[in-house]
């Protein structure tokens, strides 16, 4: 099992260790539901230096960033991030991902850690054009300082101005005392706040820097427990769970970042797809029987017969009920529509709701 340069450090806090993409990562330290309302109404620290980060350069960064993802990079300007996904050839999804624009030919992408490898092949494979890359994973470190405090906690720690970040926009500067460390005001949680990548060897200091100026505002170390259940809070999407390689854009409700605008791997199929009209959606649902859906459980319709199963599911710490997201038919898609889920062999009801779950 891979390491992080923090993973001693979650080990001496106690944290809870487990395999996760490889990684042994810090599933929890004091409990689930207390980081995951530490987070919303304060802020947690999360190690996710797990994450995969590719550097892209050279004057044909731009057309092969153009050519694999979906979104519109074009529209990027410096200092500016922006989400997105490697479609691949059968109308499925190689990854989702950030695309950073450090200058206008200089790119960071930043991939999910189950999907470094596979991803770097898969733009490797395309790079027709000579594009300069560098795969940075292992030696860069990236911490997820998540909560409405976060900005107030850290601003001491960098002459960066925090609180006038817009969402999705980043800055390089010094931190903590330490040189050249990208602040970006991205997150997986929806409660606010940074991610950090810096270079492994300013691990521990940064760590430590962080847990000292959140203290007077009640940081807690977080785990991938609660990260997992504030991101399906907001709707967000796992890979591995909401989309892979057979769930399309479009289906998974990432029209938004599906970019018709310019050509990409399989665009013209997934224009297709679109004007076709969709045969089944990705939609959030909250159950109104009593139970907790989990991946893979099956979703019926009023007659018991499989119609699509959950991809997410968990009982959500902030609402104080059972949610989940699954892929129905679109014609079982509108809001308030009735589904049942299968749990352990009994079809409980439950209705097809709005995302975002959690509403600030």
């Amino acid at each position: 099992m891979k390491t992080t340069a923090l993973t001693h450090v979650h080990e001496g806090l106690g944290a809870k260790m487990v395999e996760f993409a490889g990684y042994k990562m810090p599933v929890l330290y004091s409990g689930i539901n207390e980081e995951h309302e530490t987070v919303r109404t304060k802020l947690g620290v999360f190690d996710v230096s797990h994450m995969g980060e590719f550097i892209l350069k050279g004057p044909g960064a731009l057309d092969l960033i153009q050519r694999v993802t979906s979104n519109d990079a074009s529209k990027l300007f410096d200092g500016k991030v922006q989400y997105s996904c490697l479609p691949n050839e059968n109308g499925g999804i190689v990854d989702d991902l950030l695309v950073y624009r450090l200058t206008a030919d200089s790119y960071m992408l930043v991939v999910n850690a189950s999907n470094i490898e596979k991803d770097w092949n898969w733009i490797s494979a395309r790079n027709t054009d000579g594009v300069e890359m560098h795969n940075i994973s292992d030696k860069t470190s990236l911490l997820a300082v998540q909560g409405p405090l976060a900005a107030k906690a850290l601003q001491p720690l960098t002459g960066i101005d925090l609180a006038s970040m817009e969402y999705y926009t980043f800055a390089k500067g010094e931190f903590a005392g330490c040189p050249n460390i990208l602040v970006s005001a991205t997150g997986y949680t929806g409660a606010g706040g940074f991610e950090i990548y810096f270079e492994n060897q300013y691990a521990e200091k940064i760590w430590k820097a962080v847990m000292e100026a959140g203290h007077p505002y009640g940081v807690k170390p977080a785990g991938l427990g609660c990260r997992d259940t504030l991101r399906l809070e907001m709707g967000f999407c796992l890979y591995g769970n909401d989309i892979d390689d057979t769930t399309s854009p479009l289906e998974a409700g990432l029209g938004w970042i599906t970019k018709f605008s310019k050509e990409f791997t399989n665009s013209a199929n997934l224009k297709m797809q679109k004007e076709a009209g969709l045969s089944r959606k990705l939609v959030g649902f909250e159950m109104i029987d009593r139970g907790i859906p989990r991946h893979d459980y099956p979703v019926l319709d009023a007659n018991g017969a499989v119609v699509g199963k959950v991809t997410s599911g968990t009982q959500s710490p902030s609402l104080g009920k059972a949610i989940g997201m699954a892929y129905v038919p679109s014609a079982m898609a509108a809001e308030n529509s009735e589904i049942f889920i299968s749990v352990r062999d009994k079809s409980l009801k439950a209705k097809v709701v709005k995302l975002p779950f959690y509403k600030q």
